[in-house]
């Protein structure tokens, strides 16, 4: 067993009274907001307007109080593990997302001006599960 510091140790993991909750890949980060919308799976969050039109240098500024990307940068988890604000480009830069990725959970072509939690989670777990099918099947059997 490799000897780190409690400073390296902050790089890898975030310690809280519980122990260790690893957020170091990339998986886990996407698992974790995907857990967060769950929690609350009724919750109407606000969808971000035709984020495929908007121009790259200000897609990247893009938020909407309450949208998918504010539960991800209201849980002190995600914020300590580096998510630096609840912006569209921040989001694409933490989670490790495509255009295209983000744009599948968060934009209002898909739902309207708003949607349920759930319907993102099922979005987010698509990410890093890859089927419909099964990421709607664990947004509907792990709660």
């Amino acid at each position: 067993m490799k000897h780190q510091t409690s400073y390296e140790l902050q790089s890898v993991a975030i310690v809280d009274r519980l122990g260790l909750i690893p957020l170091a890949t990339r998986r886990q980060r996407i698992e974790r907001w995907a857990e967060l919308l769950d929690r609350n799976p009724q919750r109407c969050l606000s969808a971000l307007t035709g984020t495929e039109y908007v121009d790259p240098g200000v897609r990247e500024r893009v938020r909407a109080d309450g949208s998918a990307l504010a539960v991800a940068f209201d849980d002190p988890l995600l914020r300590a593990a580096g998510l630096q604000s609840d912006t569209y480009g921040e989001a694409k830069r933490f989670f490790e997302l495509s255009d295209w990725q983000l744009h599948d959970v968060v934009c209002s072509c898909h739902t309207g001006a708003t949607m349920q939690a759930s319907w993102a989670a099922a979005r987010v777990r698509r990410i890093v599960g890859g089927s419909r099918i099964l990421a709607w099947l664990r947004s509907r059997f792990t709660h």
